[in-house]
């Protein structure tokens, strides 16, 4: 650590001691030495600049999504907690931090799941679902659309090969 030599030196620590002010010169961007806290002042706006940083981002995304007013659905709404869940999991630094903010990504986790579960209830009550019996009566549209401009010998091959390909899936 550097000492001052001039005590009326600008750059001085603004620490007191038991013998006075401190004799080292104070970090960059802050009034006091690292002994004396200097640097969490420069960690602190580093991380501030950062949630600053990412909060203009998240806006900037969120208004370009409200301005699309194709994209006003809960889809949306699981889109954008899905990308609050990858911020928080990003700005972790190691696995300690990321302990650390289990509980505020677990209540992510639980809202979009929730808002999953909403928006695939919505989605059967509106029909926007093919269940089963509506893929088995699509295939058999495609079928009949195929057979039209086929033999009837290929006919039951191309049919049977849908079936099949329905029941795999």
């Amino acid at each position: 650590m550097k000492r001052i030599t001039d005590p009326d030196a600008p750059d001085r620590c603004q620490g007191i001691t038991a013998r006075g002010q401190c004799q080292c010169v104070r970090e960059a961007g802050s009034d006091f030495c690292s002994m004396h806290g200097g640097t969490v002042g420069a960690e602190t706006l580093r991380k501030r600049e950062m949630r600053n940083y990412r909060l203009t981002k998240f806006k900037a995304r969120t208004d370009e999504l409200a301005a699309n007013s194709n994209l006003a659905s809960l889809r949306d709404e699981v889109a954008i907690l899905r990308m609050m869940i990858e911020e928080k999991v990003n700005s972790c630094q190691d696995s300690q931090h990321l302990l650390l903010m289990s509980g505020p990504l677990s209540d992510l986790i639980m809202k979009c799941g929730v808002l999953v579960e909403k928006c695939q209830r919505l989605e059967s009550r509106l029909g926007n679902h093919l269940d089963r019996t509506k893929v088995t009566q699509l295939a058999q549209v495609c079928v009949e659309i195929i057979a039209s401009h086929l033999d009837d010998n290929d006919i039951d091959e191309v049919s049977d090969q849908i079936f099949k390909a329905l029941g795999d899936v």
